[in-house]
């Protein structure tokens, strides 16, 4: 019998040390990887709105508060209207924080990079 890999997304900054991490994780266990380069490839509100409702969370657990267009953007004042932080973050993809991984067992904010752990 062959065993099928399990199948990985993640959402992937390569300058990140918690994405790289989550990533070796995920090539550790064998998993059948799609790496998407979100700086890249940024998702659009939808996708961030369905990651957001995999993971449980609102807009405001996703954003990185230390990026530029933060404050550019105004978003501490900001921080409960859901659908202007979605905006944000499609709009300007440094915002969302890394990296993200789904698999069969669920999706996560993978922050330490051991959290990939749980979805394996």
């Amino acid at each position: 019998m062959v065993l099928k890999a399990m199948k990985a997304t993640i959402w992937h900054n390569n300058r990140c040390s918690n994405s790289r991490g989550a990533l070796a994780l995920l090539q550790q266990a064998g998993a059948d990887i799609e790496v998407i380069d979100y700086l890249a490839t940024p998702p659009d509100p939808a996708t961030l709105r369905q990651l957001l409702d995999e993971m449980g969370i609102p807009a405001r657990d996703l954003l990185r508060s230390k990026e530029p267009a933060y404050a550019e953007l105004g978003l501490a004042d900001r921080l409960d209207d859901e659908a202007a932080l979605v905006e944000a973050m499609a709009m300007h993809p440094a915002l969302i924080n890394r990296p993200i991984v789904r698999t069969s067992k669920g999706t996560a904010l993978c922050r330490p990079p051991e959290t990939v752990r749980t979805l394996l």
